[in-house]
């Protein structure tokens, strides 16, 4: 076999290995190259739900609470080691994104790493030994390398959520790792019940790993014991133990039942039509493989096509099968390597409809080592050293399209302006690209983009929802009445559509039919503290102002900080007479939010109308100090000074209310009044 330039055989025949710590720092040096670009990149998507809106990850206290999300429709539920990670993330820097994507990065390198040990290992097993034994060093190094480098993998490593996927792939690469060290060192526990705690850890982190057990028996007869029963009876406490690891995994999967609609048999899509996408998506990732661009971070609602269009990726699909069968059955190793392959992407890639995302770039994280691997080698064994020129130029390459793709995630808007231009029948980019621009205050790019998303998919209630959001800030509410409506015939449940449809219903004058919206949310939601705050607001405007006190009381028994709602029931308490009950309202709002000028003069009215001069001054002087450019806190405050007989300080407020306001006859009045009074002093 020809070595490497530079290299001579030592005198077992083989090429030198490398040294303990270069292929760990060429490795490390070169991940820091390629990914560092991702490093800055910010919370996009799922992130939001899983890391923001994730009440379990607050406190690593008590320590069993970050392994109970409580919720099916994260991506981290059932995943609690994965959601584990995230409060260790939370606890050493809050929601600040940088931290969540060096973890994910460690982990990754970290794979890479026990990639390269599994592969140098594997290389000089009997079946391979022959050919690849000699160079295993080198090799392994180039395919892990490669693995490390390539962009395909960008979206499991820099989409920070998908932790749940690199992490899994590291669980199950340390899983090989030690089997294969348990198999060094025959009779020794520590391996075997450290491949088993790996498993373990891999069950706990994604479904996914519930193909690894069959995968290490797989592997077990293919380079090791040579036949299924010689690998049971050697091992079999060990196979005891990696089966084992089923139960806690067919647990999770029971809690967490169809993920909150979007996974399992049962929901809107058919095992038949999601088998026909899969045809060509597990054929797209094998594209991506060999030629990553372009590279898509959300693919939409892919829906199959006619059955000629999938005629050929099946027949690929099918070809490949038949292979990988033929060679298992002969033990070839690219039986093992086919198998791994398969059995990888077979529960989210095969006839389980995964309805939100039926294709996902990122379940090639594993199953890219399988290739990559086959690539390397078959190169190698017909061209020698010299495949490995060319795969140096392809690290290169690979590394470079990583980095690059890497600045994709900086943002949210420049992912799914990214996704949008890549995918432009995908409705949910359009959707969300809308949603993040309203966001941003681009109302204009908010409702192109919506309207787009509704054009393409008329009944995804989420446009629905934010097309009428941005129809709303555009200053048409009536027309974003039909649009909630629409959202709210296919979501039955879906509240914030019902809240903003009232709350459209109140700019257009109608709170009758507002007042119905707000009690179907609060159906949906009684133990919404908002939900009867904007009940009480609509009952308050058709004049049931009994029912709006009790409905801004229950608010803030739910939450007493709710501001708004104690000054909503100081102004109805204020307009029955309740000149007590609103003060005390008025007096909890400001100490909530001292420095809100419009409480304070709300506040400073009412007590100068209940003659409480002193009371009203100090309020409406402090609202002036904090509004200074405001001419009716500045005129109010005039008039009270002039009822308490502070002629002088009247006097500079007036005047300050024309300067603002030149044209202002009544301040006019006003300050000849105060003036008039001064002049008749003593």
């Amino acid at each position: 076999m020809t070595l490497p330039t530079g290299l001579s055989p030592d005198t077992t025949g083989r090429a030198p290995p490398l040294a303990g710590w270069l292929a760990p720092v060429l490795l490390g040096s070169a991940a820091l190259l390629a990914w560092c670009t991702g490093l800055g990149g910010a919370l996009v998507y799922d992130d939001v739900p899983a890391i923001e809106a994730n009440a379990s990850i607050r406190s690593l206290w008590p320590p069993w609470a970050p392994f109970l999300p409580g919720r099916n429709d994260l991506t981290v539920s059932g995943r609690p080691l994965a959601n584990w990670t995230l409060a260790l993330n939370y606890a050493a820097g809050g929601t600040a994104p940088g931290g969540y994507h060096l973890f994910n990065l460690v982990v990754h390198v970290s794979a890479a790493f026990a990639l390269f040990g599994v592969l140098r290992r594997t290389l000089r097993q009997p079946p391979l030994r022959a050919r690849f034994g000699p160079a295993a060093d080198y090799l392994a190094l180039v395919i892990a390398g490669l693995w490390l480098l390539h962009p395909l993998q960008t979206e499991a490593v820099t989409y920070i959520i998908q932790r749940v996927e690199s992490l899994m792939g590291l669980w199950c690469l340390l899983t090989f790792y030690c089997f294969l060290r348990a198999t060094e060192t025959p009779g020794r526990w520590t391996w075997p019940i450290a491949a088993v705690t790996a498993c373990l850890a891999g069950m706990a982190t994604k479904e996914v790993m519930v193909a690894v057990p069959l995968l290490v028996l797989l592997y077990d007869r293919t380079f090791v014991a040579g036949t299924f029963h010689a690998a049971l009876a050697q091992r079999r406490g060990l196979y005891a133990g990696l089966a084992a690891t089923w139960l806690p995994l067919a647990l999770l999967v029971l809690a967490t039942g169809n993920r909150a609609g979007s996974a399992g048999f049962g929901g809107p899509v058919t095992p038949w039509s999601y088998a026909q996408v899969q045809c060509g998506a597990v054929v797209h990732y094998l594209r991506l493989a060999f030629w990553p661009h372009p590279l898509v971070f959300d693919y939409g609602l892919v829906e199959p096509g006619p059955l000629a269009s999938i005629l050929l990726p099946a027949m690929v699909l099918a070809g490949l099968l038949a292979g990988t069968a033929v060679a298992v059955g002969r033990n070839h190793p690219l039986g093992f390597a086919g198998a791994w392959f398969f059995l990888i992407l077979a529960p989210t890639s095969s006839v389980l409809p995964v309805v939100t995302e039926p294709v996902a770039e990122h379940r090639m994280y594993l199953p890219l080592a399988a290739v990559l691997a086959a690539l390397v080698l078959g190169a190698w064994r017909w061209c020698g050293a010299r495949s490995l020129v060319v795969f140096a130029g392809a690290a290169v390459a690979c590394g470079w399209m990583t980095a690059q793709r890497n600045r994709d995630y900086r943002d949210a808007i420049t992912l799914w302006t990214d996704t949008v231009q890549k995918a432009p029948e995908n409705a949910r980019a359009h959707n969300n690209l809308g949603s993040l621009a309203l966001a941003g205050g681009d109302v204009a790019g908010s409702l192109r983009e919506c309207e787009r998303a509704v054009a393409l998919q008329p009944y995804y209630a989420s446009a629905h929802y934010n097309l009428g959001c941005a129809l709303v800030q555009a200053g048409r509410p009536a027309e974003a009445l039909p649009h909630f409506a629409q959202a709210v015939e296919i979501q039955e449940d879906f509240a914030d559509a019902r809240v903003n449809w009232g709350n459209a219903l109140l700019q257009l004058g109608r709170p009758a039919e507002a007042v119905a919206q707000y009690r179907a949310v609060l159906g949906l939601q009684p133990g919404s503290a908002d939900a009867h705050y904007n009940l009480g607001c609509a009952l308050d405007q058709v004049g049931a102002g009994e029912e709006a006190r009790r409905e801004f009381e229950a608010a803030l028994r739910l939450e007493p900080g709710l501001t708004v709602a104690h000054i909503a029931c100081a102004a109805l308490l204020a307009r029955t007479g309740d000149v007590p009950g609103a003060t005390e309202h008025y007096r909890l709002a400001i100490r909530q939010k001292p420095g809100a000028p419009g409480v304070r003069f709300a506040l400073g009215n009412l007590l100068a109308r209940a003659g409480d001069l002193p009371g009203a001054i100090a309020q409406l002087s402090e609202a002036r100090r904090l509004d200074p450019a405001n001419p009716r806190v500045a005129n109010n405050l005039g008039n009270a000074l002039l009822v308490a007989g502070r002629y002088d300080d009247a006097i500079a407020q007036y005047e300050a209310v024309l300067q603002l306001d030149p044209a202002d006859a009544k301040v006019r009045d006003n300050l000849a009044v105060a003036r008039a009074k001064k002049a008749r002093q003593p």
